[in-house]
């Protein structure tokens, strides 16, 4: 990316996914975009983490902010060709980045308050290896669904780069992400209002997670029933993240 807007650290992140059919993701989706699958089914995930230090261009890493995030995505193709991210929700536990991300980037965000606890070193650091996280997210953001997310969850095994090709590289390795904006949210003139952003960074190195996923809510707060398959769950240290600003899909 020539030139960034945002940076970033992805830290401490779980993905947690489930397969659905894809006509039940496309009902949900802004005109323009449609259910992107791997081997036939699309795919609902669950996404919590800790975004450390973001910052504009240019400001220094010390001055960024930190605060946790759960969102809510599937995965899409868009009408320009490209294939992305499609976010239902971005819970997130700080005010001004959720007004910032409501008003620049157009992005779902809500805040909520969240306790997160993360105990133990990265895997492959000096002992006790162990790493767990407990997350916890209530949100509180005026004139939306309340919505909760409560787990645990911790890496196990061993870390791998998914392969080209594999199911947790189409889970994982996404850099673009779209959303609706103006008259695309009221389903009209949706071409002309659909946008999109890019993001860079390394490709993720993940571990199996063990999850305990006690509760959430946030399946039925974006209009879809909870499955009922087991998530496929796994966990990485993180990333560093650079941001683009979002611009306009053009259309064929």
């Amino acid at each position: 990316m020539e030139r960034h807007y945002v940076s970033m650290g992805w830290r401490d992140a779980l993905f947690a996914h489930w397969p659905v059919d894809a006509g039940v993701v496309d009902d949900r989706l802004p005109p323009g975009l449609t259910a992107r699958t791997h081997d036939g089914s699309a795919w609902l995930g669950i996404v919590a983490f800790v975004m450390e230090d973001i910052r504009p261009r240019g400001v220094p890493r010390p001055l960024g902010r930190s605060f946790g995030e759960v969102n809510l995505r599937t995965y899409v193709d868009g009408p320009d060709g490209g294939e992305g991210i499609y976010f239902f929700n971005l819970d997130a536990a700080d005010r001004l980045s959720v007004r910032i991300a409501r008003q620049f980037y157009q992005l779902p965000y809500y805040r909520a308050h969240m306790a997160i606890d993360r105990e133990g070193a990265y895997p492959g650091e000096k002992p006790p290896y162990e790493r767990r996280v407990e997350f916890v997210s209530h949100r509180a953001h005026t004139g939306v669904p309340d919505a909760h997310f409560d787990a645990s969850y911790a890496p196990a095994g061993e870390r791998f780069v998914p392969e080209s090709g594999t199911l947790e590289q189409f889970l994982v390795e996404n850099y673009r992400f779209y959303l609706a904006g103006g008259d695309a949210k009221n389903g009209t003139d949706a071409d002309l209002d659909l946008l999109y952003g890019d993001v860079e960074h390394l490709p993720w190195g993940v571990y199996e997670a063990e999850l305990d996923l006690r509760s959430t809510d946030l399946f039925e707060v974006n209009g879809f029933e909870r499955p009922d398959a087991e998530p496929l769950a796994h966990y990485s240290p993180g990333v560093a993240v650079d941001a683009d600003r979002v611009r306009r899909v053009d259309r064929p």
